[in-house]
């Protein structure tokens, strides 16, 4: 099968990595990685999971890829620039410098090809769950670490059924109504801060439901996730948005892959007549 060669943005948003814990989908996010280049790669937060790894220490090898290809493209190049988000809050204590090659931000103002101003944010510090009652967060952190991990022995069920990747833990959030609730609150917020500050738009994470819609004439856009949506926003060289679900790429991947020739069955030749005498008792 012919290489597929990367596609090259003018800038890619990522956030809610989670490395560091089980849900996180490295592997997936490894092969988008790949087949994706950009002049501006933005980490919108939660990166690695520092309330998970305190609690238990989880740090396979393709987690370790992962941090390994995001530096060699800031090596190659390309910049990248951290926001750091409430899961890796820890990095914030550095904003301001740079760690290798990556910037590490509170925020930023993006502005796109065709002169669009973004706000570029996390998003938690309009969780008011987050903000006052952080215990509550903890407590909500560890059920929804486990519906993480229902998830993940549902699509290994799934994938032995020859089905691709779905989140259960993403469909049972957005069916419960509290959540669906508060997820407009939160992007109303969002909205709101980048109308307040006379900006375009907004970029954020933090709630893993990826959107990209028009509120009351400001741009809410969020990158998603990947322990659920498995997905990032694009700019490309005209300074359109767009998201991408890398789960269904992969799918429509394989779907246009040619079927795998079985192997050509190999016939012996018949042995003669005097090596099959071999063997026998006289």
């Amino acid at each position: 099968m012919n290489e597929i060669r990367p596609t090259h943005w003018r800038t890619v948003w990522i956030s809610d990595l989670h490395l560091g814990t089980t849900g996180c989908k490295a592997e997936f996010l490894l092969d988008f990685l790949d087949h994706n280049e950009a002049e501006t790669l933005y980490l919108v937060g939660d990166i690695i999971d520092g309330w998970q790894l305190r609690k238990h220490w989880h740090w396979p090898r393709a987690h370790n890829d992962v941090v390994q290809r995001i530096l060699r493209k800031a090596r190659e190049g390309t910049r990248v620039v951290f926001v750091p988000g409430n899961h890796d809050e820890f990095a914030r204590e550095f904003i301001g410098y740079a760690f290798g090659d990556i910037e590490i931000v509170d925020e930023d103002v993006h502005e796109t090809a065709d002169g669009r101003k973004l706000l570029v944010l996390h998003g938690d510090q309009f969780d008011g769950v987050i903000q006052h009652s952080k215990w509550l967060a903890h407590l909500g952190d560890t059920l929804y670490q486990f519906a993480l991990w229902l998830n993940h022995y549902f699509n290994r069920m799934r994938h032995r059924m020859g089905l691709h990747y779905w989140s259960l833990s993403q469909y049972l959030k957005h069916k419960v109504k509290n959540a669906v609730a508060f997820i407009t609150d939160f992007e109303h917020a969002l909205a709101g801060e980048a109308r307040r500050r006379g900006l375009d738009g907004v970029v954020c994470g933090h709630i893993h439901k990826a959107e990209l819609r028009d509120i009351d004439g400001v741009l809410y856009c969020n990158d998603g996730d990947w322990v659920e949506s498995l997905s990032a926003l694009t700019e490309d060289h005209t300074g359109q948005l767009q998201l991408l679900d890398w789960a269904t790429v992969l799918a429509d991947r394989a779907a246009d892959a040619p079927p795998a020739r079985a192997p050509r069955p190999v016939s012996l030749p018949a042995l003669p007549s005097a090596l099959r005498r071999q063997g026998k008792h006289p």
